[in-house]
Parts: structure tokens; sequence; C-alpha cells
């Protein structure tokens, strides 16, 4: 009875594993990125538009203009508050000149961060 017990809580480890490398696929990240391309550059050479370039997501970007609202949220930008943030942006900072519906769905949001975050501040692609 032991070894069936381990044997099922082995396999209930590997499907959790797998599926939180799934929520996680940069590939796809870059796609849902085309929905931020209006506004934000990512990369080599990127700069400010609408929108702060977001290389080195962790953190804030120099030399951009925030809004009132942004600079008084109070937020240090990390994984945990991009999600919350990209699900309802107004919701998380009223008064925030960021004009996005948001991104609702959940693995999409992890995705954008496993792409947003795979770029370093100098937006050279992580190894």
């Amino acid at each position: 009875m032991n070894k069936l017990t381990l044997s099922a809580l082995l396999v209930i480890a590997s499907a959790a594993t797998a599926t939180s490398a799934l929520a996680q696929d940069a590939a796809a990240g870059k796609t849902s990125f085309n929905k931020c391309l209006p506004c934000h550059a990512i990369g080599e050479g990127a700069k400010n538009k609408v929108g702060p370039e977001l290389n080195g997501i962790d953190g804030t970007a120099p030399d951009y203009n925030y809004s009132d609202a942004n600079k008084n949220s109070g937020i240090t930008w990390n994984k945990d508050q991009f999600l919350d943030y990209i699900k309802d942006p107004k919701a998380k900072i009223p008064g925030t000149k960021m004009t996005f519906a948001g991104i609702k769905n959940e693995t999409e949001a992890q995705n954008l961060w496993a792409y947003l975050s795979s770029f370093d501040k100098d937006g050279k692609q992580k190894q």
C-alpha cells in the first residue's frame, strides 16, 4: 500500500510540475506581447513609447514619465505585481494613464511574464 501511495504522489507531483512549466511559455508570451507593441517596446534598442520600454521589467524604466498615479502607487514591479496589474490596470492603479483592458486569462498573463522577464535591463535575451 505504501508503494502505491508513493507512486500516486509522484504522478501528482509530476503533473503539477508539468502544469507549472506549461503555464510559463515564453514563445506564447511573445505572441501575447503583440497586444502591448502599440505602446511598449522590448529588446535591444527599445525606447519608451506611450508606455515605458519593458527591458528588465523588475523595477521601473529609467527616463519614463510615469503618471502621478503610478509614481504614487508604491509598487515595485515584480512577477506578482505584474500579474495582478495586467488583469485590470485601472483597477490596480486608479488614475493610471495605461488604457488597456487587461489580460484576464491567467495562463496568457503567465506566458507574457515569461517572455518579458526573459530580457535583461539592456534588452538582451537571458540565456
